[in-house]
């Protein structure tokens, strides 16, 4: 019997979605950008102190391989040809940081992760040494000294693992953010792998001259990092190499963006104002400002938003951070067990279809944009003997809305002309509850996407369009159409605002409960040094145990 005919679809691009909490390959065709198949992995998140998150980057890689092995051969099951996927893109986790030999392609310790907040006190001590009239860090590079960005982390790892400090000093180590790790490994690794970066991760480093768009010396003398670990810094749409193993050998990896920029050119925001929301592990806000830098008096970042190829010009956005949005609903279920799954969040806020008074500030990594308080810490308030877990559920989606809101209204501020309407995407988006409290907080119109994984198209399309590809026109005449499912505030105006306003006396009462390092684990003494926060978790996690969780 004659083997089945496989299917001819024109030109397919390939994209890797490497975030915080999972991989995913997804193939694409260049002339719909219809999803044609994918496959995903769920990435393990290592908590080795209070406030340390770390990933191992063998196990990120690997998932990679797995992903993309998966996926051709679902594709083969359709009958679909991978010899016509004709490029990959690359969107990433952004700020994570790892350090690896160049000779035996090992990591020399585990990626650091974005929220982690180990480096607190050296941001404390850094901060102190910037004029307070010459803050030539954000004026360079767009952003608050923070834990949030690399060369903090970087900084950390060069001062503590003598492994690190003995290959920087025998000239061995490599640094980079997920993306440079993988496109390395990809291209070849120890055999010639390309060590490279785009302007939109190198631009979340701190380390990264967002005009100049070079590394900068003065920045890397600031922070004390040697220019000779970092790698080349390309634009988002060129070819660094090629794959060197695995069912895709010989493909281009053409296309490489920071997740929140890739999701931005995925929702097609290519012009001066446009905006979108990506509800994953966080939240992150990005407008378009076009090619000119907007610097924020509202707590907002200046990053690059894309530079679509060699010769093309860059552009910039105003962003909003949020640290906890999807890792809310994780911590629900793994460290309080009241959902054994995060799609069942949804049910247990639509049993109630209120908070009741309830209001969750989940500010376990400190607060990010707009106060940029790390010593902030989550609280649940407004608790009273008819709470039960249903409350808290609705409390948690409410508070991701709220933050939300937040950002919104500092870009308004911001840009001076307030969105109409909010294009969102990401994980949380297939939420139906969720966005309709969006809409309600927001008080304007929220529209999806039919297609949620913009993060990935937005890297396809950048792989795709790379010179050397030419396989996906980004010409506005050629990008196609997308469906969107709209959502329209239903709540009064009035009742709106007073929710708001009670959300922000919660957040007062979050900010300032650190004050001093925490003790390693072990110390007895630690009790006397935790926030009260933590009691008011604890005690109502008990109240929860003794007589909700069970029914």
């Amino acid at each position: 019997m004659a083997a089945a005919k496989k299917a001819v679809l024109g030109p397919l691009v390939g994209a890797v979605d490497q975030g915080t909490s999972s991989t995913r390959f997804l193939v694409f065709n260049s002339k719909t950008a219809e999803l044609l198949s994918h496959h995903q992995v769920e990435i393990k998140q290592e908590f080795p102190r209070e406030g340390w998150v770390e990933q191992d980057p063998k196990e990120i890689l690997h998932s990679v391989y797995e992903c993309v092995e998966k996926t051709c051969e679902k594709l083969g099951q359709l009958n679909i040809d991978i010899s016509n996927i004709k490029a990959i893109g690359v969107s990433n986790q952004r700020e994570t940081t790892v350090v690896w030999d160049k000779l035996t392609g090992e990591p020399l310790y585990n990626a650091v992760v974005w929220l982690d907040l180990r480096t607190q006190s050296t941001v404390e001590s850094l901060s102190k040494k910037i004029p307070g009239n010459n803050n030539f860090v954000k004026s360079k590079t767009g952003l608050p000294i923070s834990t949030y960005f690399s060369a903090v982390k970087l900084r950390w790892i060069l001062d503590n693992v003598r492994k690190v400090q003995k290959a920087v000093e025998e000239n061995r180590a490599l640094f980079g953010t997920i993306d440079s790790w993988l496109i390395w490994s990809l291209t070849g690794g120890v055999n010639g792998g390309v060590h490279c970066t785009d302007v939109t991760n190198a631009s979340r480093t701190m380390l990264f001259n967002i005009h100049s768009l070079e590394w900068d010396k003065e920045l890397c003398e600031f922070f004390g990092i040697p220019m000779e670990i970092l790698p080349n810094v390309r634009s988002s749409s060129e070819i660094y190499g090629l794959m060197k193993a695995g069912a895709l050998e010989g493909v281009p990896i053409s296309g490489c963006l920071g997740d929140q920029s890739a999701a931005l050119v995925g929702q097609m925001c290519f012009q001066d104002g446009q905006a979108k929301n990506t509800y994953g592990t966080g939240c992150f806000l990005l407008c378009n400002t076009g090619r000119k830098c907007v610097f924020s008096e509202h707590g907002l970042l200046t990053t690059v938003a894309y530079k679509l190829g060699r010769d093309k010009p860059v552009f910039y956005a105003l962003e909003g951070s949020v640290a906890i949005a999807g890792a809310v609903t994780r911590w629900l279920k793994d460290n309080l067990g009241i959902i054994k799954t995060s799609e069942e969040i949804e049910k247990l806020a639509k049993e109630v279809g209120t908070s009741y008074g309830c209001y969750f500030v989940p500010a376990f990594s400190g607060l990010y944009a707009p106060y940029w308080d790390p010593s902030a810490r989550g609280i649940i308030c407004g608790l009273t003997q008819f709470t039960n877990k249903c409350h808290i559920a609705f409390a948690a989606l409410e508070a991701v809305c709220f933050q939300t809101r937040e950002i919104l209204d500092a870009m308004n501020r911001d840009c001076g002309i307030p969105l109409s309407h909010l294009q969102v995407d990401g994980g949380m988006t297939c939420n139906k509850i969720l966005m309709q409290l969006q809409a309600d907080i927001l008080y304007i119109p929220v529209v999806k996407p039919s297609m949620p994984e913009t993060t990935a198209l937005g890297a396809a399309m950048a792989a795709g369009a790379a010179e050397g590809v030419g396989v996906w026109s980004l010409e506005p005449e050629d990008l196609s159409a997308v469906t969107m499912e709209r959502f329209e505030p239903q709540i009064n105006a009035e009742e709106s605002e007073i929710r708001y306003s009670t959300w922000k006396k919660a957040v007062m009462k979050s900010m300032g409960w650190v004050t001093t390092q925490s003790p390693e684990s072990g110390d007895p003494s630690i009790f006397c040094s935790l926030p009260l926060g933590f009691f008011i978790v604890s005690s109502m996690v008990m109240l929860i145990g003794a007589r909700y969780i069970s029914g």
